[in-house]
Formats: C-alpha cells, structure tokens, sequence
C-alpha cells in the first residue's frame, strides 16, 4: 500500500513550486538534519563528475521527496546508509537482468517494476520529471549516477521499514500504587 498517495505528491509539488531560493535552502537544511544520508546520496554526485546544474536537478528531487515525505503526514524513520546501498544493489541488479532481455521483454519487465512498485505515485513522478530533464541537457556519463540517484530516493522511500504503531497503555491504579 502507498504511503504517499497522488494527492500528497500533487501538494508537495505546490509546496515546492511556491517556495523562493531562500525557502527551498531552508528545506535543504532541514533534510540534511532529518534525513542526511539522502542528502548525502546527491551530494556525492560531484564525486562522480556530475556538473553543478546536474547536481541542482537531483537536489530538486531530494527537495521534491522529501516534502511528499512531509506531506504523507507520516513519521519517517531515518533512512540509513546500508538501507541505501540494498536499495542500489537490488536496482542495479534489476536493471542488469533487463539489459540480456530483448526489448518487448525489457518493456515488459519495467512495466512489471512499475506495477509492483509500492510508491507508484512517486516513483511515476520522478520518472517522468527524469524523462523531461533528460530532453534538456546535453548527455554526459555522469547522468548515469543521477539517474541511479533518483532511481535510489525513490526505492528507499519506498521500503524503508516504518515503526510499528505501539498500542498506548494507560497505567492502572493497580500499578500507580506500586
């Protein structure tokens, strides 16, 4: 079931189109306190070659994540960085299995992540924000990792394992006694 339903990914991206660069600042300071792994994740894409205007898009996700994250109402727990690295490995592995695959059966199979994908909403928003940037720029090899960057916020939103609800128990009189 999606944390993140299409309506919460509709007000995160009002949230995030009404902010000015002084505002959307301020939310990267917040994620880098609540959530500094993903922010890390981005930031370590310099690393890789990616162009500061590269980095700015995958910085738009981040944004862009995390307040659908903010938005879902929900408490998340910190995504950590073995979280992350599972979440790669199973990505890249999937991607990998694609690529011997003829291409009606790499379609089928993509389609298959997609419908199986707990955050559909998030993950089709994503993509397709990806698929538009892709339009715009001039192709480096760095766009790999954004796009392994973008592919990974998404999965590790997705499966991050959410505290169960503890069922709240009022003392007895039996027990303030004691």
């Amino acid at each position: 079931m999606s944390r993140i339903s299409l309506d919460v990914m509709s007000q995160a991206m009002r949230v995030i189109q009404a902010l000015n660069l002084k505002q959307k600042e301020g939310l990267i300071d917040e994620i880098f306190l609540a959530q500094p792994h993903m922010f890390g994740s981005v930031l370590v894409l310099q690393k890789f070659g990616a162009s500061s205007e590269k980095m700015e898009f995958a910085f738009e996700l981040l944004i862009l994540c995390f307040q659908a994250m903010k938005e879902s109402g929900l408490s998340w727990p910190l995504i950590t960085e073995d979280g992350q690295e599972l979440q790669m490995q199973i990505y890249v592995t999937t991607v990998k299995l694609g690529e011997d695959l003829s291409p009606a059966l790499r379609d089928r199979l993509m389609q298959q992540y997609i419908e199986n994908h707990p955050e559909k909403d998030l993950l089709t928003c994503v993509w397709s924000k990806t698929a538009d940037w892709f339009k715009r720029i001039v192709p480096e090899d760095s766009d790999r990792y954004v796009m392994l960057v973008a592919a990974n916020l998404v999965n590790c939103i997705a499966f991050v394992p959410m505290p169960a609800f503890k069922e709240c128990v009022l003392p007895t009189t039996e027990s303030q006694m004691n």
